[in-house]
């Protein structure tokens, strides 16, 4: 049996030692930094179909955006009217009020004489 394991040991192919290519000392002399990467600006743009759709979903989200903000406001502007008339409908009843007031006390102090 032992032959049988060494036979096969020397028969299948050793497996390649993983190596890394050396570039030797790092000038700056940070040898425990990795290794830059090539700047490649280029690498993360879109095609233009991309582009174009991204454009036109934004314009969506923007035109909903703005229907929404459109909604709020006139129903705030709504709020304020009505608000705004409730105090003008109030005041002009003090004032009907008042008049009343002063137009009974005159006839008063005239049935009085």
């Amino acid at each position: 049996m032992s032959t049988t394991t060494t036979e096969e040991v020397q028969s299948a192919p050793a497996p390649a030692p993983v190596t890394t290519k050396n570039l030797g000392m790092r000038k700056n002399g940070k040898q425990w930094h990795e290794p830059k990467k090539a700047f490649r600006p280029a690498a993360g743009l879109t095609s233009y179909e991309k582009r174009a759709k991204d454009r036109v979903a934004q314009a969506l989200v923007k035109a909903k955006e703005k229907e929404l903000k459109e909604e709020k406001e006139a129903e705030r502007q709504r709020r304020i009217t009505a608000l705004k008339e409730k105090r003008a409908a109030k005041e002009e009843k003090e004032r009907y009020e008042q008049i009343a007031a002063k137009m009974h006390k005159k006839r008063v102090e005239r049935l009085k004489r």
